[in-house]
């Protein structure tokens, strides 16, 4: 255990929008359990400017960082070694520092599926799937649902370049089926749908039939608080059994970056507890 005394080490999550991320309150709890001395600071960067504004953070000491939207993808790329599970997904949300350049790892996959399975008390075995989106979110958690043991899982994105290149990278043809947004009405029902898509920070949900959600079918947003609002609340209203919205999440892929960069496993549950007593702003889960 680090002294409460030693020098602070920095961390960083770098995203745009950033302003709204709790990730330095997660962190910063974790640190109290094992008395760890650190700095957990947000980064605003464009895309255009993440690579400098990540060197310019390694530059001040920055050690290791957490990466959301919409930089996931780039941050892979300018890794010099990626874990599997990062190169798997195309994406890194988490970097370590080394002493030649950036580690990559991606742990937003695992941070799901314990929220879902363990939290949640889900069982996600055999469950048909629809993933909405084929971004750098989409493509951290598709890898572990897979992995989980879910049945067909389909993609559908507006563009529908990104979902088939995100079904050609998980090389599994017969149980991944890329498909065009505007085609869901004939993809009948799902046993989960995920909303993974970042159209709920911009233009609005796109409309989606109610007959997606099958009897006893549940709906998780990876996205938490307002954001999370307009899917969770199709999702009642069109009978799913239960609905998640990704504060879970945010908190289990925050713990697996913590272990990454200090070598212990913080507790969640509290963290998790704190959070969604004290945010009135974060949807609640069903």
């Amino acid at each position: 255990m680090s002294s409460p005394n030693s020098v602070a080490r920095r961390f960083a999550v770098i995203g745009h929008p950033v302003a709204h991320s709790l990730s330095p309150r997660i962190h910063a709890a974790f640190a109290q359990q094992f008395g760890i001395a650190l700095e957990y600071t947000r980064i605003d960067a464009t895309p255009e400017q993440f690579d400098a504004a990540l060197a310019a953070f390694a530059a001040e000491g920055g050690v290791g960082a957490n990466v959301t939207l919409p930089h996931k993808a780039r941050a892979a790329a300018i890794c010099g070694n990626l874990t599997e599970r990062a190169q798997r997904a195309g994406a890194a949300n988490t970097l370590i520092r080394t002493a030649t350049g950036w580690d990559g790892d991606n742990t937003d996959g695992i941070g799901l599926v314990r929220d879902l399975t363990e939290r949640e008390g889900m069982d996600l075995r055999e469950r048909r799937t629809l993933l909405i989106g084929a971004g750098g979110a989409a493509r951290g958690v598709a890898p572990a649902l897979l992995d989980a043991g879910v049945g067909d899982l389909y993609i559908v994105n507006r563009t529908p370049e990104r979902a088939d290149a995100l079904a050609d990278a998980l090389g599994e043809p017969g149980r991944v089926h890329p498909r065009y947004l505007a085609d869901v009405d004939s993809l009948g029902a799902f046993d989960l749908i995920i909303n993974a898509s970042a159209a709920n920070r911009g233009d609005g949900l796109p409309p989606l039939p109610g007959s997606l959600i099958a009897p006893r079918g549940d709906a998780v947003d990876l996205s938490y608080g307002e954001v999370a609002i307009p899917f969770l609340a199709w999702a009642r209203a069109c009978g799913a059994d239960r609905t998640v919205d990704g504060l879970g999440m945010l908190v289990e892929q925050a713990a697996e970056s913590f272990e990454r960069w200090h070598g212990q496993r913080p507790d969640t549950d509290p963290v998790y507890a704190q959070l969604r007593q004290h945010d009135s702003a974060l949807v609640n889960a069903d």
